[in-house]
């Protein structure tokens, strides 16, 4: 059975994004290349979105199989990105939302159950900080990687909301990274 995981940035004060919702892409190198995205390529077999990141990354990563001069069509894993299957959560999405995508069922616990039973490899959530609560407190999230950044927002959207619901996790790895970020990974300390 494929283990959800949850993927999220965050500056040094806790925020996914910054005030209005603008998201500031973490400091990038080779290393977080390596240690972010090569690391969930390899264990993705599918990869859940909420809608807005889902349109950013729909168009950004298109565009390597229709623009050879696109930032996409340079980057070595652009054809796994697209070829991976995807789900978005979203509730004013309908139709075919194209990029080997399907739109989310109404019930979201349901849907990464059958996920989680049918994916070959692990499932791999990109989100806002709302889709990262909205797994949290369903209690769907296996194990959760927080990229942490050497910023402070000082204000935004925060990783973790209140009122959120509390868990026991253990600390699987912790790498420094060549640009002053932090990669942890953590599992939730629960029986299956």
């Amino acid at each position: 059975m494929a283990d959800l995981v949850l993927t999220i940035c965050s500056s040094l004060d806790g925020y996914a994004a910054k005030t209005g919702g603008v998201f500031s892409p973490p400091p990038w190198s080779d290393d977080v290349e390596a240690a972010w995205s090569a690391a969930a390529l390899a264990r993705a077999g599918h990869l859940l979105y909420g809608r807005v990141n889902f349109e950013f990354n729909r168009a950004f990563w298109s565009a390597a199989e229709t623009d050879p001069a696109s930032v996409a069509a340079a980057i070595s894993y652009a054809a796994q990105m697209n070829a991976l299957p995807k789900t978005v959560v979203s509730r004013t999405l309908t139709g075919d939302p194209g990029w080997n995508g399907r739109i989310a069922g109404p019930d979201l616990a349901a849907e990464v159950a059958r996920l989680k039973r049918e994916t070959t490899g692990d499932v791999f959530a990109f989100g806002s900080a709302t889709l990262a609560q909205t797994l949290w407190s369903l209690d769907l999230v296996d194990e959760f990687w927080l990229m942490v950044t050497p910023e402070i927002f000082g204000d935004g959207a925060p990783v973790f909301h209140p009122g959120r619901p509390a868990g026991q996790l253990r600390l699987v790895d912790c790498r420094a990274l060549d640009v002053g970020s932090v990669i942890l990974r953590y599992r939730r300390a629960r029986n299956r």
